[in-house]
């Protein structure tokens, strides 16, 4: 039963996180969006205490069942596990726990985290890497399914589904995405959680926290007969069957192995104080070795989460005129995030890049970068739209705090860049005819047409950017005629201010 349970509720979290990244309307967020801000990394980065409390006293409680329901990472890799157990029955065995590589990578993901190093935490953050897996390997399957919807009904007359642009946004996400899902898959499908404990910090937290869980699955060995199905069935490899003991710290209360027991000797009950029953593998003949281990998991625990705690802390207060062609992205001497983000200190050090701002951002603004620091983290450029002053979606969906929730009205006031002119590529200038495109559609009035000829006001006319006034929405870049470079583009600002 209680197997069932978790798969159930398992089964729930992985389908509705799922559809936070597929769908680009936000309609799901809406819901559903708490299931977001509930996973470890982000609410961690978010100082959402209550989140990271309630956590951490469900883990002290029951187990890691956190990598085993909330995490989609971890649920997944168990659905690419199930395939290899139909494949191969009993194919799982003990094996001693890697501590010394738990231990760097969790000392990998704190030194990432203090240096601001994004790439680095992108990578190594399990929430993360299946948001990115999902946006960028299933939505575009998602979003060819909707336009087929949508020319369907389009025949019969109905417009309950638009079409939507379906393009690469970056080569190298996507080939990190393939990559997560191809290696996660092999060592799921052969070794089951081989990843979770033994490269992931969340992982790895949680199973210091795990080995004083309340509950947990027990041996009792008058009952046990030594047949090593439970040790043959965890897919955490934690369970020591001839020696009856349980790494708790791996162990991820999947309760596979109370389900496989014929003789009832697992349950899940009370930690008992009982030494034959309730003692962890020893990974060294020397008790100080164990010892030695758990004090350095525990110091390298509290250095992520102190270090994460630090950085969240840180806080500042188509005209017709030209040939249509595919426009090209200006060289930006400092790139652009969105209203929200505070600056781009403050983004870089929270954002862990799982793409969820990417995927509801109507006006296809957003992209993961490819700059090497801040690889995959989302930014913003202007080519296909602009960002809408009545738009807040990638503020409302942020779980990580990278992105704050602001209002329509405040988001018109938040200077994220200001607008640059180009003379060689201006239209009236290189083909003699009026534009004003810039100026027309400007959202703030910051670009004023003026002659191009002093004392001739009947000369064509040039803009003249308010660098002041000017939000950096990017709408005169967007709208620019101009091929392929625009005659105007923004230029990004280190940190955000309020005009």
């Amino acid at each position: 039963m209680l197997k069932k349970i978790r798969q159930t509720l398992a089964v729930i979290f992985l389908a509705l996180i799922t559809l936070l990244f597929l769908d680009f309307t936000g309609t799901v967020h809406a819901w559903f969006g708490w299931m977001a801000k509930i996973q470890f990394l982000p609410a961690v980065l978010a100082l959402n205490l209550g989140v990271v409390a309630g956590l951490v006293v469900l883990t002290l409680i029951l187990g890691r069942v956190y990598c085993s329901v909330i995490c989609p990472l971890g649920v997944m890799q168990d659905v690419f596990a199930r395939f290899g157990r139909m494949a191969r029955k009993n194919r799982y065995s003990y094996s001693p726990a890697k501590n010394a590589l738990r231990i760097l990578m969790l000392a990998l993901m704190a030194v990432a985290l203090i240096a601001g190093i994004g790439s680095v935490v992108a990578l190594l953050a399990p929430y993360s890497a299946y948001g990115r897996i999902v946006q960028s390997l299933l939505s575009p399957l998602w979003m060819w399914g909707d336009n087929l919807l949508a020319s369907w009904a389009e025949r019969s007359g109905s417009y309950a589904f638009y079409s939507v642009d379906i393009w690469l946004k970056s080569v190298g996400t996507l080939a990190v995405a393939a990559t997560t899902f191809v290696i996660l898959g092999v060592l799921a499908w052969r070794n089951g959680r081989t990843y979770c404990n033994t490269v992931c910090p969340v992982g790895t937290i949680l199973g210091v926290l795990s080995k004083y869980s309340l509950f947990r699955p027990v041996i009792d060995t008058s009952k046990c007969n030594g047949c090593g199905l439970c040790a043959r069935n965890c897919k955490s490899a934690c369970i020591d069957s001839r020696n009856h003991r349980i790494d708790y710290s791996r162990c991820v209360s999947c309760m596979d192995c109370i389900d496989k027991c014929h003789k009832g000797a697992i349950a899940y009950t009370l930690r008992r104080s009982d030494k034959t029953t309730d003692k962890q593998p020893e990974e060294s003949p020397a008790g100080s070795g164990a010892d030695s281990s758990r004090r350095q998991f525990m110091v390298a625990a509290a250095a992520i989460s102190a270090s994460a705690a630090v950085k969240a802390q840180e806080k500042t207060v188509d005209g017709g005129l030209a040939v249509i062609a595919d426009k090209k992205v200006p060289e930006r001497k400092t790139r652009i995030v969105p209203p929200g983000a505070v600056g781009l200190r403050n983004f870089s050090s929270h954002c862990t890049a799982c793409q969820l701002c990417v995927t509801v951002c109507p006006n296809q603004v957003l992209r993961p970068s490819s700059d090497m620091l801040t690889f995959m983290q989302p930014e913003s450029s202007y080519e296909r739209g602009y960002c809408r002053p009545e738009c807040v979606k990638c503020s409302e969906v942020c779980p990580a705090g990278a992105i704050r929730p602001i209002s329509v009205a405040e988001k018109s006031s938040v200077q994220i860049g200001h607008a640059v002119w180009v003379k060689a590529n201006c239209v009236p200038l290189t083909d003699g005819v009026e534009c004003g495109n810039c100026a027309r559609h400007c959202p703030v009035g910051a670009i004023t047409m003026v002659p191009s000829e002093k004392g001739r006001e009947d000369s064509l006319k040039i803009p003249v950017v308010n660098a002041e006034r000017c939000i950096g929405c990017g709408a005169c870049e967007n709208l620019c005629p101009s091929r392929p470079f625009s005659a105007i583009y923004v230029e990004g600002h280190e940190n955000h201010r309020v005009i």
